[in-house]
């Protein structure tokens, strides 16, 4: 696998080879969202993609951090022209991309950008310590990677708008109850616990697991009906699956399948 300047990237994670992690890793700065650092997870991500071996990505960050923020050094004397040229937002669209399941698990400070990149994955596991918040109205902008859409989303437009104008910070089990949140777990064990919901989906059957993320992320692009449809599509595509007869055969024999991806 590559080496990267921003992250980490481990495979076969806890020797599991379904399993890969992605650590951010811009320490002294709180792992502050860079557009160098954004590349780099991509390209990890679309890495991670095309590999057979790989099923599912957990991204994570540090202890005292998932990630603070966006870089504002980067941004403070920019242009509107700089952002548009920048092309960072271009970045964080192909994060959409990805089929495979990603899984944020969060220790530490998640704000602004690094909100918005839990937000990016298709669910998040917290720390106890985390924290999670969009306070760039503290610093006169506004959330511009998805904090005022995919918050909202999540957790209600009531809610969203005052986090989004006062800047506070929600903690993990607040996050937790309004629904941004998956799950919560002690934060020095976030890695393992979050692993073991990871080796729980890799051990499912790969093609249904895309197709079901697929359905999933279809419920909020679409009405209901055109949902629905979208869904019994996905269901009807799991019988051209090996996996699917795999998966029924072993049930009906009592024993456990053994998937292939195919």
């Amino acid at each position: 696998m590559k080496t990267f300047e921003n992250i980490l990237v481990e495979k076969n994670y806890k020797g599991h080879e379904h399993i890969a992690l992605v650590q951010l890793n811009r320490p002294k700065v709180l792992n502050a969202l860079s557009t160098d650092l954004m590349r780099d997870v991509v390209e990890a991500f679309f890495l991670l993609e095309d590999d057979k071996d790989v099923r599912v990505i957990i991204l994570t960050g540090s202890d005292r951090a998932f990630a603070a923020g966006a870089d504002i050094g980067q941004m403070m004397e920019a242009s509107p022209i700089d952002q548009i040229n920048d092309n960072r937002f271009r970045t964080w669209k192909q994060l959409s991309l990805i089929t495979k399941p990603i899984i944020a698990a969060v220790n530490g400070f998640a704000l602004g950008g690094g909100c918005e990149l839990a937000m990016s994955c298709d669910f998040i596991i917290a720390g106890d310590s985390a924290k999670f918040g969009q306070p760039e109205i503290k610093i006169g902008t506004i959330p511009g990677a998805g904090g005022t859409q995919r918050l909202t989303r999540a957790i209600g437009k009531s809610k969203a708008m005052m986090m989004v104008l006062t800047g506070e910070m929600m903690d993990a089990y607040q996050a937790e109850k309004d629904g941004l949140v998956a799950k919560v777990v002690p934060s020095e064990t976030l890695l393992q616990e979050t692993f073991e919901v990871a080796k729980s989906i890799s051990d499912r059957a790969p093609v249904a697991v895309k197709l079901a993320k697929e359905a999933v992320n279809m419920a909020y692009e679409t009405s209901l009906k055109d949902g629905m449809e979208y869904e019994r599509r996905n269901f009807y595509l799991t019988f051209s699956s090996k996996d699917q007869k795999e998966g029924m055969r072993a049930f009906m024999e009592k024993r456990a399948p053994k998937y292939q991806g195919n």
